[in-house]
């Protein structure tokens, strides 16, 4: 597929870290993007005349990601708190979402009462939640079995599934097991044979002018592959979707916001609602990041997903938990 993203600001190994942090920065703060035939362009912050207008669509979901239940090192004593406030600002929003979706690492250590307490928070929003696993929830001695027995129920293989709503088609995929989180030298996550067979027969009969929603933990692009920021078999997968105009990849893992654009897909790393990590390259390996106590909420936040009837492409707004 034809790369058509900036890689001077955003994708790519060859990443120029200035302007990533200036665009993550400018993307944190809550920029809302409408993406026009796979290209992002910037419809103005939230709260102006075009946000606003870009809010009121036929379907609307939220993205959060990387709670870390169980967590309690200086980078945030207490994550239930701010996954608190990240489902607080959902039951705010004037347009409220049809549902959510959580992009893995509910919890910290796979534990069960981790998990209770994350779905005790989450539930708070009223909404119908859509879950997939971060290693972290299936780094357990059960190899991900717990995770399946409480998520899992209707999935596929080790926990991979997909559904419609409003025309457009969602996919979750898994790319967490043999993974080795936070070593500086750790491999890229993989989805596998068997996945990717399942992927290819799941979107088959599909019209090309169906909206797709992908759903990974890890990036699905490879942003940094010294930490592991990556899914070696990403391209197989995407290439049984260049087919569609419409693909867009929310991931989380990273713990920060980065876009980028490669052919008809459009890829998007989130925030965490726990805490940051540092900008790729930025130190000598990846992990929770001890930011100021009065500026972590400029750092965590939630994400808005809106689709018109009209237009095939969604609108994306990226909100943080500042006040």
């Amino acid at each position: 597929m034809a790369d058509r993203d900036d890689t001077r600001l955003l994708g790519g190994t060859n990443i120029n870290r200035r302007g990533l942090l200036k665009c993550m920065t400018w993307a944190g703060t809550g920029v809302v993007w409408s993406l026009s035939g796979g290209v992002p362009r910037t419809l103005g912050l939230i709260g102006s005349a075009a946000a606003a207008q870009a809010a009121q669509g036929d379907v609307t979901f939220v993205q959060i990601s990387d709670s870390h239940i169980g967590f309690h090192l200086p980078a945030n004593p207490n994550p239930t708190t701010t996954l608190g406030e990240a489902i607080a600002k959902i039951k705010a929003m004037p347009t409220q979402p049809a549902f959510l979706v959580h992009t893995g690492d509910i919890s910290h250590l796979s534990k069960e009462e981790q998990w209770d307490t994350a779905d005790q928070v989450v539930k708070g929003a009223n909404k119908q939640v859509f879950f997939i696993p971060g290693e972290h929830d299936v780094a357990d001695a059960s190899n991900g079995k717990a995770y399946l027995a409480r998520y899992g129920k209707n999935t596929q293989g080790r926990g991979w599934y997909s559904f419609d709503i409003a025309g457009v088609h969602f996919i979750a995929l898994i790319n967490v097991f043999n993974f080795q989180p936070g070593f500086k030298s750790a491999g890229l996550a993989t989805l596998g044979d068997h996945q990717l067979e399942w992927l290819e027969k799941d979107v088959a009969g599909r019209s090309a002018s169906t909206p797709i929603v992908v759903l990974a933990h890890l990036p699905m692009w490879t942003i940094y592959p010294q930490w592991g920021w990556g899914t070696e078999d990403a391209g197989r997968a995407l290439s049984y979707l260049k087919r569609f105009g419409s693909v867009t990849v929310l991931n989380g893992h990273i713990h920060q916001i980065i876009q980028k654009v490669e052919g008809n897909v459009t890829f998007h790393t989130a925030a965490s609602t726990a805490y940051p990590q540092p900008a790729p390259g930025s130190a000598p390996a990846p992990g929770p990041m001890t930011v100021p106590a009065a500026d972590l909420h400029k750092y965590l936040g939630v994400r808005t997903v809106n689709y018109v009837a009209s237009k095939s492409a969604p609108v994306l707004t990226d909100s943080t938990l500042v006040a």
